[in-house]
């Protein structure tokens, strides 16, 4: 391409992206505000889809480095009702077909594969604008900036290259996480491991819940949910961690004390994570030199598609610019074209799930998902 390729944000698509563009011989710069790699913790475990995340390794190359991430067994899972009673459960016998990562060794990964200067830390982007025929500046928060002809948007939820191209914003879907972990569970904590058992678990009740992941060294990392206003939160104070952990665990009184546990026995401080959305039917018309992936081009209620969404968006950008390679206006189309309705159905597939997840039928409609009657 005779046009450098920006990318703003260093998370799974937009390094994917990266990668795609390298192994297709096109540079590409990546911004990113933490100032290091290592920075803050990646979150947790993620299901690669086979029909989304596993083909945008494959593209980039890394299947064989993506299996060695691969942690055994822990596509089992498991519905338990409130009382503790086991409602459902599936062991993972090898053919299930999304494995198992730590969001951050797939990072990783994903930066091991990239040239050395690729990824320019501590950028921390404060405004774009537009310079005319195609071209953007980027502006930083270090008073630097960077012009380029090709921008491309993976800098998530509250994208700062979204309002070139859109006026939407994520609004509050009504429900937040308060996300904890509890450390070498199967000796400290028995009874919340052996509630959670080998891979995943959901206990799940109208407008509430536990969601909680087994990874690696014993390590149970949980996310309580709950339907409530963001006022109803803010009344919390999550500075003072014991007090906060007590309120949430008393939206749980009646529940079986071995899932009370994973949020009263948390070994960190709880975090109150706020969920948001973008409209399903999010788009936007043609903008030359600019355009978004995964969370800021469509960010949906969080139903296991957002990161593998990302991954695919990345990689049919990357493929649509290597088809184009004089045309880059022409590769923006036609990723957007096939985008726009990939992406609303499946925030429109997610809305359907959060609703079998926290609706007036949990946990019965989830279990009815998983016995195929969905």
């Amino acid at each position: 391409m005779t046009t450098d390729v920006t990318i703003i944000g260093a998370g799974l698509g937009g390094l994917t992206l990266a990668r795609v563009l390298h192994v297709h011989g096109i540079p590409a710069t990546v911004y990113e505000a933490e100032t290091s790699a290592t920075a803050r913790t990646q979150g947790g475990m993620l299901d690669i889809h086979q029909d989304s995340g596993q083909p945008a390794l494959r593209a980039a190359g890394l299947t064989d480095e993506f299996r060695g991430l691969v942690l055994e067994g822990r596509q089992a899972m498991r519905v338990l009702d409130r009382d503790g009673s086991v409602l459902f459960e599936q062991a993972d016998d090898d053919t299930g077909g999304s494995p198992e990562v730590l969001r951050g060794e797939l990072r990783q990964l994903l930066l091991d594969s990239l040239p050395a200067d690729t990824v320019r830390w501590g950028h921390k982007v404060s405004g774009t604008r537009a310079l005319g025929e195609g071209r953007h500046q980027v502006m930083f928060a270090d008073g630097t900036a960077a012009t380029t002809g090709l921008l491309v948007g993976a800098d998530g939820a509250w994208s700062r290259v979204r309002p070139l191209l859109s006026d939407a914003t994520p609004e509050y879907i009504g429900m937040s996480a308060v996300e904890t972990y509890l450390f070498d569970a199967d000796t400290r904590h028995p009874a919340g491991a052996k509630a959670v058992g080998g891979g995943s678990l959901f206990a799940l009740a109208p407008g509430k819940g536990f969601l909680a992941h087994r990874e690696k060294g014993g390590t149970l990392h949980t996310y309580v949910m709950l339907a409530r206003p963001r006022g109803w939160f803010a009344d919390i104070d999550f500075t003072d961690a014991a007090a906060a952990t007590a309120r949430i665990a008393r939206e749980f009184a009646d529940w079986a004390p071995e899932l009370t546990a994973l949020i009263a026995d948390g070994d960190t401080a709880p975090v109150l994570r706020p969920l948001f959305a973008l409209p399903v039917e999010h788009r936007w018309e043609r903008v030359p030199g600019v355009t978004l992936l995964g969370d800021a081009a469509h960010l949906s209620l969080p139903n296991g598609e957002g990161a593998n969404l990302a991954m695919y968006d990345a990689t049919e950008l990357g493929r649509a610019l290597a088809a184009h390679p004089d045309d880059a206006e022409a590769a923006l189309t036609a990723y957007e074209q096939a985008m726009f309705p990939r992406s609303a159905a499946a925030a429109a597939e997610g809305a359907h799930i959060h609703g079998l997840f926290y609706g007036d039928d949990a946990p019965h409609g989830l279990i009815t998902l998983f016995t195929g009657g969905e």
